[in-house]
């Protein structure tokens, strides 16, 4: 019977970063109270999931994506982008 890890088993992971990156790391897990490796794997672990989520896949009908693109192709008009363009420009004094 061969025996199986457990799914939640922590498994080594090796980097290599230059002297200076492991200091600014090593400043800001102190800071935050947190070990070197608990802090890597945090900001791993945000960074992962940012980039999962920022791929989600919509699927419509070609009727609803027809009507979702001559919408986008509408050119703006209405009370709030009339009042959008009236604003003041903070560079123009």
């Amino acid at each position: 019977m061969t025996k199986t890890t457990p799914e939640t088993h922590a498994k080594p992971v090796n980097l290599r970063i230059r002297e200076d990156v492991r200091i600014l790391i090593d400043r800001a897990a102190k800071i935050r109270g947190k070990t070197r490796s608990d802090f890597m794997i945090d900001a791993a672990y945000r960074a992962a999931e940012d980039t999962l989520l920022d791929q989600a896949l919509i699927k419509v009908d070609p009727e609803s994506y027809r009507h979702y693109l001559d919408i986008l192709d509408e050119t703006p008009s209405g009370e709030g982008f009339a009042r959008l363009m009236n604003v003041p420009r903070p560079w123009q004094g």
